[in-house]
């Protein structure tokens, strides 16, 4: 058996252990996971801005820098979004009952000259969903304050892992360099070439992705906001920012966003433009968005020469959501990036090989 051969077997008997480990584990393994994915992606940062400062103060300063910018930008986020979708969504409650009634009118002459007979009780329609809509509602504000006030554990553990991830993550990323020092300590001596070989290859691999699609989120989620809210939208913001965060979910992310904006419009212009307008507006700025990531944004900041094809990566991630949960969504694309490599080293080995060439064991 070759070192890499040695390599890649050591490799795979760690990744068991690890799969093992998030199966009994996972709660309790999620805020550190949390944190050291959020280590990988920060770390570079943290580094270029050490770097820049020349050793004229200590790391610890660039590590609460970019922490708390981190920080900032996530209860940035936070706080953009939740208030506009508090205000918005009982207002386009409100505005249901005048969305049925134009459905109908557009509907019936429609059904008429095709000779169907269809008579719609919109009044009993109209109650039923609007009792609905409130029951849930209101369910589900009482389900989460009584959350809040009762469910001690659930709480708990909530601002737990809010107060736990920034712990982990700053030691992270003070000690990186260490953690992965101690690791490669561990690693045979005859073996750390290729170990390094591949953990390099697959650290560009994992690195370029992640780097390039925050790049692509980060500027599909403005252009979305600005876009909607060129058509009037109220909604704009809420809808815009999900729609370029969830593209990190090739095409499952960009068809919700699609989606919510469609059903957004239907309800907000039903006095107005109505359904013209409404699908005028998820055409022109989904069309136009959809062009910009495919043909400018995905090929120059991602490449397709880092090999994490769209549809494996929707597979990684359904398939560790179902395994392991939100543990198994946080490891899927790492774990993904490093069985994408070892595969390219099993498939370079077997085309060199004399079984792929047609030699035998005993050909010479």
């Amino acid at each position: 058996m070759t070192d890499a051969q040695k390599s890649l077997a050591a490799w795979a008997a760690i990744a068991g252990i690890f799969l093992l480990m998030l199966w009994f584990l996972a709660p309790v393994m999620a805020p550190f996971i949390v944190a050291a994915v959020l280590a990988y992606a920060l770390t570079p940062l943290v580094d270029t801005l050490d770097a820049a400062l020349q050793g004229r103060v200590p790391r610890v300063l660039a590590v609460v820098v970019v922490e708390l910018l981190f920080v900032v930008l996530a209860l940035g986020l936070v706080l953009l979004v939740v208030p506009i979708l508090v205000k918005e969504l009982p207002a386009m409650r409100d505005q249901l009952p005048i969305f049925l009634d134009k459905v109908n009118l557009t509907v019936q002459p429609l059904l008429h000259k095709l000779g169907i007979k269809l008579s719609l009780d919109l009044a009993s329609i109209k109650t039923f969903v609007m009792t609905y809509l409130n029951a849930n509602f209101e369910d589900s504000l009482s389900s989460v304050l009584s959350s809040v006030k009762l469910g001690g554990s659930a709480a708990v553990a909530v601002l737990g892992n809010v107060v736990l991830i920034p712990v982990a993550l700053f030691y992270l990323l003070m000690d990186w360099e260490r953690f992965m020092r101690t690791l490669r300590e561990l690693i045979p001596p005859r073996l750390r070439s290729a170990t390094d070989s591949f953990l390099l290859e697959a650290d560009q691999v994992l690195g370029e992705y992640l780097r390039g699609q925050l790049i692509v989120m980060g500027v599909l989620a403005v252009y979305y906001s600005i876009g909607l809210g060129l058509f009037g939208l109220d909604l704009a913001v809420p809808i815009g920012t999900f729609t370029g965060l969830a593209v990190f979910v090739p095409y499952l992310g960009f068809g919700l966003g699609l989606v919510l904006a469609l059903l957004a419009g239907l309800l907000e212009f039903a006095n107005t433009g109505g359904a013209t307008h409404a699908v005028l507006m998820v055409a022109v700025v989904f069309g136009c968005g959809q062009v910009l990531e495919s043909f400018f944004l995905t090929p120059r900041l991602v490449g397709e020469r880092i090999g994490l094809h769209p549809l494996a990566v929707i597979f990684a991630l359904l398939a560790f959501g179902e395994l392991f949960g939100f543990v198994g969504i946080l490891v899927a694309l790492p774990v993904s990036a490093v069985l994408l490599v070892a595969i390219r080293r099993v498939r370079t080995g077997y085309l060199a090989s004399g079984l792929y060439q047609g030699r035998g064991p005993g050909h010479r």
